[in-house]
């Protein structure tokens, strides 16, 4: 009989890099679904960024091709290093003003950001989910 949490480390590592890989995805289709790429770029405008809305619809298609390719296995090390590469700006240009925590006690902290940045480098670090089309 198998014991909690009834998945092997190989199981578990594939369920957190679907995960991560359904977030990002997530994000992307809401923001074009929801046609919230204006406001977004507007944000980013006013932060001093140029060409705010190509630098969204840049976010977007990344978020999506890369869930595609983390979904995949594919190219993880790279895909995870845009995806910190991404939190990271958000966090230095959105989160780290709004404090730590991102619901209860805060409103939008860098809590969920760092515990992101985290489960992508463990994803990054199994060196079975890093591989390439060609093999």
């Amino acid at each position: 009989m198998k014991q909690y949490p009834f998945l092997s480390l190989k199981q578990t590592l594939l369920l957190l890099r679907i995960a991560i890989a359904i977030i990002f995805l997530a994000h992307a289709l809401v923001r074009i679904g929801y046609g919230t790429i204006p406001r977004f770029a507007e944000f980013l405008t006013g932060k001093g960024l140029p060409f705010a809305t190509a630098l969204v619809w840049g976010i977007t298609v990344y978020e999506i091709g890369g869930s595609i390719l983390l979904t995949l296995g594919y190219y993880t090390r790279w895909v995870t290093a845009g995806f910190i590469g991404l939190l990271l700006i958000g966090i230095g240009l959105i989160h780290a003003e709004r404090g730590w925590f991102v619901g209860e006690h805060g409103t939008g902290g860098c809590e969920y950001s760092f515990l992101l940045i985290v489960a992508l480098l463990v994803v990054a670090a199994d060196k079975r989910a890093n591989t390439s089309p060609a093999g």
